[in-house]
């Protein structure tokens, strides 16, 4: 039976459509036609993509299973996700083997009526140990051609998104080698200089990881991979927009640098989004929660406090962007959305054909309800 969908307006790759009718029949959309008028001061736009999300609802993406895949898909689904990466954290080769395995089983059986993961982003062990953030130091490894394809195996190419520290030695023939196999390769927790920085550019890497964490501080003299980042016209670039991660005066200069085309956002969110305060995991490490961060006391960081991930949520994240940047609901969507969907290849247009997937959105740009096929 045909369903329909009206709005005051529907948000585009093409830009507005005012008042439209959007016909939904078994999951897929059969036209997008318009009325002459519409009622409520509503929007229409395309779900998000989120291509760094390590877990939610109390479950990690590491734990591999069923459950915990279908339960952070069906809460994803929640806050406006359509489409996601299952994000790795560095663990040991053995237990990593395992992940990969169960998420990839995830992705060829998506769980109905929720977001789909649509491919791995893995993050580590090829990372550097300055800048781990709270990566057990045991388990970086350096860049292994070998070793990466063992992971591909285990993920049955599920794998479309690799974070790696461009310095480490090893890692642009890596970048080469993963770009070769249809990999996206993402600048991140890096020491590295300006020249190493843009040495992976060369080499294909296409995007940064959570711009501004886990990377050599911005040097006016010794730029560094943040300026590289920033001011490469080519280059992607992830932002956590949480209020926590990033100030909002370096959110501005990010957008401002990187635009309405090559700014993505992500949330980096761990198992505790969604949930109360308390202790919760990463990966295979356990992390503190309070008062809307995460975060990790370590006895070699001289007993400071390292954030560990974060309970940021999609479409907090939309909001916040519009707050801290005065961006346009129209430029949040397409930093939660195309944007990342170019990056990674897929499509992301509303047309008749495709999957019904869509976030309607009040007058105040706040997210009211996901549609979800």
């Amino acid at each position: 039976m045909p369903q329909t969908l009206t709005a005051r307006r529907l948000l585009t790759l093409e830009g507005v459509l005012d008042h439209p009718v959007v016909t939904i029949e078994d999951g897929i959309i059969q036209s997008i036609t318009q009325a002459e008028t519409s009622r409520e001061d509503t929007t229409l736009a395309p779900t998000f993509l989120d291509i760094h999300t390590h877990g939610a609802a109390n479950h990690d993406v590491m734990e591999g299973t069923p459950d915990a895949i279908a339960t952070i898909s069906r809460f994803l689904g929640t806050r406006g996700v359509g489409r996601y990466l299952a994000t790795t954290v560095t663990a040991p080769i053995d237990k990593t083997l395992r992940s990969l395995e169960g998420i990839a089983n995830a992705i060829e059986n998506p769980t109905p009526g929720a977001a789909v993961p649509v491919g791995i982003h893995l993050e580590g062990p090829f990372i550097s140990h300055a800048k781990r953030g709270v990566h057990p130091p045991a388990d970086i490894l350096p860049p292994d051609i070998a070793l990466f394809d063992r992971f591909q195996q285990a993920a049955r190419g599920h794998i479309r998104l690799m974070t790696i520290a461009p310095e480490v030695p090893g890692a642009l023939d890596l970048i080469r080698h993963a770009k070769k196999h249809g990999v996206k390769l993402s600048i991140g927790h890096t020491n590295s200089t300006t020249s190493e920085a843009q040495a992976a550019i060369t080499a294909g890497a296409a995007s940064a990881t959570h711009t501004y964490n886990a990377m050599r501080p911005l040097d006016h003299r010794d730029p560094g991979v943040i300026a590289t980042v920033l001011d490469d016209p080519t280059l992607y670039a992830e932002l956590i927009c949480d209020g926590v991660h990033v100030a909002p005066e370096m959110v501005r200069l990010w957008l401002k640098a990187k635009g309405e085309d090559l700014a993505i956002l992500v949330t980096d969110s761990m198992s505790a989004a969604g949930m109360p305060d308390g202790v919760y995991m990463l990966g295979t490490f356990q992390v503190q929660v309070a008062e809307g961060r995460a975060f990790l006391a370590s006895d070699d960081n001289k007993g400071k406090f390292s954030l560990a991930g974060s309970v940021l949520t999609m479409d907090r994240a939309v909001e916040n962007i519009q707050k801290f940047a005065g961006a346009s609901l129209a430029t949040a969507i397409r930093l939660a959305s195309h944007n990342p969907a170019k990056l990674l290849g897929l499509e992301s247009k509303l047309a008749p054909g495709q999957p019904a997937r869509f976030n309607l959105f009040n007058s105040a740009g706040q997210l009211q309800s996901t549609i979800l096929n």
